[in-house]
Parts: C-alpha cells; structure tokens; sequence
C-alpha cells in the first residue's frame, strides 16, 4: 500500500510539500499541474512548478515527486512530457480530475471526461513520447455530470498506457461536496488491470478504513485532509502497521508552521505572504484548537512583523522578501504566484 499527497493548484505547491513530506508517512506527491496549451514549455515553467527536478525530483524529505501535466493536445502534452523526463521528472502524470471552470473552459481537466476516446489519445502520445521505465498515470474523476462513462474512460486510459489511474471518486459537476463515491472505485478496479489509487474525502484513520473496505483499493491518495491533518499520512501508516495512531501536538505543528511562514515570507512579496499563510491555518484551524486560536488572532491582520510576532518568531533580514534586479537582457525572475487570501 502506497499514501500520496494529492496535486492541489494553489494549496500543496513546494512549500506545502515540503512541509507534509517530513511529518511523514507520505510515499510519493505530486506537482500541481502544469498547463500545456500552446508549444514547448520553457525550462522555467517546470523549475517554478516544480523545483524538486533540480533537486533529484525529491523533496527535502527525500519524498518522490511525480510531474503533472494538463491539456488537451496529444502532440503538445507528448513533446513536454518529453522535456520534463529531460529534467528529472520520474513519472508524467495527466490530469483529467480538475473540476474548476477556467481549467475546463480551455478544454483542460476533468471536461475531457466525456471524450474517452481523446483520453486514449493523450495517453498513448504521451506514452509512445516517453522511454519505456518512465512510467505514465493518470488523474481522473467519475464522469462530467454523472458516472455512466467511468469504466469507458478508465479502459480508455489504460488501453492507452496509464500503469496507475488515482480515482477521485465525483464527478466533475460535484466538485468537492461530500460524498465520495468509494463504491465506484471499486468498479474502476474491476474494469482495469492496473493498480487503482483512491481519492476523495478522507479526512481521518476512520475515512481511510471505510475508504478500504468500499473501495478495496490498497493505494490511497489524500489532499484536503492532510492539509488540515499534517499527520494524517502517519496516522494511517502507523493504523496499516497495527500500531496505535498518535496526534501531532501543537509543540510539534509550530515549527513546521514557522518554517512554512519563514520560506513563505522569504518568497512571496508581502502584500501576498499573509495570505498564504492564513490560508494553511484555516484547515488547521478545522482539527487544532490552538491553531484556530491563533487564526482568530491574525486573520485580519496584514503586517508581516506582526504576524512574525504572533507566531513566536524574531524578525529576521535575511528571510525578508526583496524584489530581485533584472539580468542584463532586461527579464526579470519568474516570481510565485499570487494566492488567495484565505481570510
């Protein structure tokens, strides 16, 4: 049985990733997708999305990391399929799970569900693009609107080279509203002969035992949950091994949350890093009280000082983030992207 972390846009980029790597548990993680919709991507865009290639493809935990890839063309998705192998990358994953509108409008996610004979295409281009010891998996969910399609676009898949298929078990219509579907993961498994990893709405050791006993998957895929539960992946690791699950204390959670606060700040400009972190305590705030706490103490709060305050820390220069001079061609570093505040 393998536990992964789940690509999630905006939410587990490389610093969250690094972050849920060393608490443990996790057996391999995902980038967030890379879009591919027009020519060969630069170097760039997969160093920025991905860093971990420069890296061994590894986290600072030495957690593998797979590349993810979103599109629709097979020529396109192929040729970077091919570039990213060329970086490092060990596994091209293929999304066709994403559910946001702006993804699908641009014939991009889980809208391509209801093409499984495009699905076979993408997957065989990429396949043929790629030596035969880099494996190729793919994302899905269960269908646009309804899940009469699934078991077409998980052969689909396979037939077209997939060695794993990760079902998110909703459709795309469904977005993220409970509840998953295990029952249909266990049909997948039926229809194919790959290994089946499960996706959706496990947010407990409890979740992960239904999960099995529906699904009878044997690999298992967390996203939501492990941001809200960074030891969630060890609680279940330690439950698959007959050992008692034990809770992270809060004396153990705040360092990895300084660290993240300390990169984050180092890295994003600050009208953006407060965001990002308020973001992160809001599913900690869901099973921590004293991250709640501490999220009622900053939520409207937009100075980095004073949040380096609130979370215990001295300010320090060297973490400041400072704007970065252009080369002598006039580009400028590619910088993260803006996030969401959460608050």
């Amino acid at each position: 049985m393998s536990l992964a972390l789940a690509p999630m846009e905006g939410l587990a980029d490389d610093l969250m990733r690094d972050v849920l790597t060393r608490v443990g548990g996790i057996d391999w993680c995902v980038s967030e997708f890379i879009r591919v919709s027009d020519g060969l991507l630069p170097v760039s865009v997969f160093r920025r999305l991905a860093p971990e290639l420069d890296h061994g493809a590894r986290t600072r935990a030495g957690t593998p990391m797979r590349v993810q890839l979103l599109g629709s063309d097979p020529a396109l998705l192929a040729e970077n399929a091919q570039r990213a192998v060329e970086l490092g990358a060990p596994v091209i994953d293929l999304n066709f799970g994403c559910p946001a509108k702006t993804v699908n409008r641009s014939r991009g996610g889980a809208v391509l569900l209801s093409e499984p004979e495009l699905l076979h295409r993408i997957v065989a281009a990429v396949r043929a693009a790629l030596p035969r010891e880099v494996p190729v998996t793919a994302k899905m969910r269960l269908g646009v609107d309804a899940p009469d399609g699934a078991l077409d676009c998980a052969r689909a898949l396979v037939d077209g080279g997939a060695a794993m298929l990760v079902v998110h078990a909703r459709t795309k219509t469904e977005g993220y509203r409970p509840p998953a579907h295990w029952e249909w993961i266990a049909r997948v498994r039926e229809a194919v002969a790959v290994p089946v990893c499960a996706n959706g709405e496990i947010w407990s050791v409890d979740d992960w035992r239904r999960c099995r006993a529906i699904s009878g998957a044997g690999d298992f895929m967390l996203g939501r949950g492990l941001v809200a539960r960074p030891d969630l992946a060890r609680q279940i690791a330690d439950a698959r091994a007959g050992r008692e699950p034990r809770q992270m204390r809060w004396d153990e959670l705040l360092p990895l949350l300084q660290d993240f606060w300390r990169e984050t700040r180092r890295r994003l400009p600050p009208k953006f890093a407060p965001g990002r972190l308020k973001q992160w305590l809001v599913w900690l705030a869901r099973h921590d009280s004293e991250a709640a706490r501490l999220f009622d103490a900053v939520r409207r709060e937009h100075d980095c000082l004073r949040l380096d305050a609130a979370l215990g820390l001295s300010p320090d220069p060297a973490q400041l983030w400072r704007p970065q001079l252009a080369d002598r061609g006039g580009r400028l570093p590619m910088p993260a992207s803006p996030l969401c505040a959460a608050a």
